[in-house]
């Protein structure tokens, strides 16, 4: 059996950025992060490893200074934590940040904003938390519950597929042919989506298909949901512990993705046990 990594994996800027700032600031003084600062459970153990905090809530930080995680928040959710006198760090990704500058522009300018995510997710409230008036959409059966606007503004939490964005807003232009129908496509993120195009190509060539990462993490999810549009056998692992000799039965070729929040280490321990796996299968 060959195990193949797809060409664009893991760990992205953004991720690896607001990792190296808490860790940073974690080291000089007490701090606390509102929310997981990643869905990676292997980051957040390193994280409580250092003394660092993960509080949900505003209301239950002990510390002087309170981390915004990689997702974002809204100005009402900072202003809370400023209400309480505590300092704000802010690791928010640097695209989640213009998805934000997106969606504000999109309404000051009367389009009524329509988001293409995940409803409740910690990104879809940071970005929806501050508007009057929005709607979270991922359907098609989403789009035929909305309401006729005059305008409407289609922006994206950072983690869905560029397809999906495409299609829903021809659905929302098809349905209100009368409206004005205004898509912004770059508010989808541009290591997310090479990872997503990376990992049908690799499904399509694969007999089985590893994806590390965390289970609650939305691009990681959104990696399987790709790989099994090509590939039957696809199996989500947080760390090589969960890896299944059986899963590789009669398999030549076994592809290896990990999502955007997944630390290289734990790519590669479970890339090296795929690899004794194969070499135990030979012997």
């Amino acid at each position: 059996m060959r195990v193949v990594r797809a060409s664009h994996l893991g760990m992205c800027f953004g991720v690896r950025d607001a990792i190296a700032k808490v860790l940073r600031a974690g080291a000089r003084e007490p701090l606390t992060v509102l929310g997981e600062l990643v869905h990676n459970g292997t980051v957040l153990e390193q994280l409580a490893a250092r003394g660092i905090q993960l509080r949900h809530e505003v209301a239950e930080v002990e510390t002087p200074c309170v981390a915004i995680t990689a997702h974002g928040a809204s100005e009402r959710r900072r202003a809370a934590v400023r209400e309480r006198g505590l300092r704000v760090l802010d690791a928010t990704c640097p695209i989640v940040r213009a998805a934000h500058r997106a969606v504000t522009a999109l309404a000051a300018e009367g389009y009524h904003p329509v988001i293409v995510g995940t409803p409740n997710h910690v990104e879809v409230r940071g970005l929806t938390e501050d508007l009057d008036a929005f709607d979270v959409i991922s359907t098609e059966e989403d789009v035929e519950r909305l309401q006729p606007q005059r305008r409407f503004g289609v922006a994206a939490q950072t983690t869905q597929p560029i397809e999906r964005v495409r299609q829903l807003g021809w659905l929302i232009r098809r349905r209100f042919p009368l409206s004005e129908v205004r898509v912004v496509e770059t508010t989808v993120c541009v290591p997310t989506r090479l990872r997503q195009e990376a990992a049908g190509a690799l499904a399509a060539m694969s007999d089985v298909v590893v994806v590390v990462g965390g289970a609650r993490s939305n691009n990681t999810r959104e990696l399987c949901a790709t790989c099994r549009q090509h590939c039957e056998r696809v199996f989500l692992v947080q760390g090589a512990r969960d890896l299944r000799p059986e899963w590789f039965a009669g398999a030549r070729v076994a592809g290896l993705t990990a999502g955007t929040s997944t630390p290289d280490a734990v790519v590669d321990s479970v890339e090296a046990a795929m690899q004794d796996i194969a070499t135990r299968r030979v012997a």
